[in-house]
């Protein structure tokens, strides 16, 4: 099943009751048809537009169908690299003259290809060399540099009233969003096909630098970005889902923008995106200005699906940091992707286990044992579209270790696998996710992100209501089944912090 953000989704349920929600949503199915138009244009690319004319604005969500999952082998962080790039501007966004910027960029690229190659010589590397081959690629970029007009793109946008400018690059998509008044549409289909159909990599080394930051901070620098990464690379070991979404700094460090250029060439193409746009438009006056700008696009063949299969587990691995910091427990189960008939059931145990302080775990952990600050459990980690993991985590509140979030943790899943979970517990999960399903479809954006997510993954946006019957499916013999086939030792591998004081410094003071 196809998930809104789970921090999200708890707000909304617990702010809606759940009377009528199943009338109501059989009601919304039926008024949500008769405003949502999809059309799929000869290149490839699905355009969704759904009417809400209660204000002068819309919403709209690009989801491409790739992420870190594509990276190309000893590319890791391509795919988020590119969604660094696609805000520097177009052929026509951010540059004062492109065919001379053109030329200086092709200049920076053959630069820096006689420079890397310097660079990786393990055998005969001529240290003047490859400073006069730095001292070149750096000169050609001070040149390229000249045509850039920096921000352009977000600044052009921002005039025009658009908000929450953003984008996310996860595992299995990369998606750009943001909110914009309605008059505006032609403006933003414009902005929007451009940068699909004819992005620059300008900045692209000092992007590239960026995101070195961005991996220094999120992973090198945090004990629990670190323990995560290495939490994956040991889960897996065939799938890209073990490989570092930010990218690993051996290969973020060496990638170029020609990479970058043949990986939007494969992935950017349309028939790999889906585009909603959601509020105040009409699809009679929309959809042609839609088709006059994204139909424009060259088409390009839907690459071809993933076939790397994770095998199945078949002992316990785990991983252990030793550090002075806050101590965390992890353990992650492998489970199938998103299509399984057993999604629900997942998300049933989600529920069960994390949805509140009424939650099994933490009840268990933080209320009644108190030996933790949080513990949750989860499921889609690090992605969904492909055999996923369904993970549990324990903070250990100080005084206590992750060996006992471990027992704790254990205890919990043991006691659902043996002893059926109680009519409240399944039928509140039931409640909370219709709730949850009304309320996030409330405001554009959350309606906009919606509906590119489920055509994408079911090729029709309509199965995000049709799921409530999977929900309401759901029984207690489900749940323990799926526990006692899924959480099992082989099957499980785990990832601790363990608090170690530094080392005392020789010749200190005693």
């Amino acid at each position: 099943m196809v998930r809104m953000n789970r921090a999200v989704a708890v707000v909304l349920a617990l702010a809606m009751g759940a009377v009528g929600a199943v009338s109501a949503t059989a009601q919304d199915l039926a008024g949500f048809e008769k405003r949502t138009t999809v059309k799929v244009l000869p290149n490839g690319l699905t355009l969704i537009v759904c009417e809400r004319p209660e204000a002068p604005v819309f919403s709209f969500y690009t989801l491409v169908d790739a992420g870190s999952a594509d990276d190309p082998t000893g590319a890791s962080g391509l795919a988020h690299m590119f969604e660094h790039i696609a805000f520097k501007g177009t052929t026509e966004i951010g540059t004062t003259n492109y065919p001379a910027e053109k030329i200086a960029l092709a200049k920076v690229e053959t630069a820096y290809a006689a420079y890397d190659a310097e660079f990786r010589k393990m055998v005969g590397r001529d240290a003047t060399k490859l400073a006069a081959l730095k001292k070149a690629f750096e000169d050609a970029q001070v040149e390229a540099q000249k045509f850039v007009i920096p921000n352009q793109f977000s600044e052009l946008a921002e005039e025009n009233g658009a908000v929450d400018i953003n984008a996310s690059t996860e595992e299995d998509s990369t998606q750009y969003f943001w909110s914009m008044p309605s008059n505006r549409l032609e403006l933003w289909a414009y902005m929007e096909s451009g940068r699909i159909a004819h992005p620059v990599p300008r900045e692209f080394y000092k992007e590239r630098d960026v995101v070195q930051e961005e991996r220094r901070m999120r992973i090198d620098s945090s004990p629990i970005g670190a323990m995560v990464e290495q939490f994956l690379a040991t889960a897996y070991v065939a799938h890209p889902y073990g490989r570092s979404g930010v990218g690993w700094e051996s290969e973020i460090s060496q990638v170029n923008a020609t990479e970058a250029a043949e990986f939007h060439k494969k992935y950017y193409v349309p028939a790999n995106i889906v585009i909603a746009v959601v509020g105040d438009v009409k699809a009679a006056d929309a959809m042609p200005v839609l088709t006059k700008y994204f139909g424009a696009i060259p088409a390009g063949s839907k690459p071809e699906p993933m076939t790397t299969i994770e095998p199945p587990q078949f002992a316990e691995k785990s991983v252990v940091i030793r550090e002075a910091t806050q101590p965390f427990y992890l353990e992650g189960y492998h489970r199938p992707d998103y299509r399984d008939p057993d999604d629900a059931v997942y998300d049933a145990i989600t529920d069960i286990f994390s949805n509140g302080r009424t939650a099994r775990l933490y009840k268990a952990l933080v209320r009644d044992q108190r030996i933790a600050a949080d513990a949750e459990g989860f499921s889609g980690f690090p992605g969904n579209k492909y055999p996923g993991l369904f993970a549990f985590y324990g903070v250990p509140v100080p005084g206590h270790t992750p060996d006992e979030m471990r027992d704790a943790i254990h205890k919990e899943i043991d006691r659902l696998k043996t002893t059926d979970v109680t009519d409240e517990e399944l039928a509140m999960f039931k409640t909370r996710t219709r709730a949850g399903l009304l309320r996030g479809l409330a405001d554009n954006e959350g309606l906009a992100h919606q509906l590119a997510e489920y055509q994408t993954r079911y090729g029709d946006w309509r199965q995000l209501f049709r799921e409530l019957d999977e929900i309401d499916k759901v029984s207690k013999a489900d749940v323990r089944r799926v526990a006692n086939k899924v959480f099992v030792e082989s099957n499980r591998t785990s990832a601790r912090i363990e608090f170690t004081a530094p080392a005392k410094k020789a010749g200190g003071a005693k």
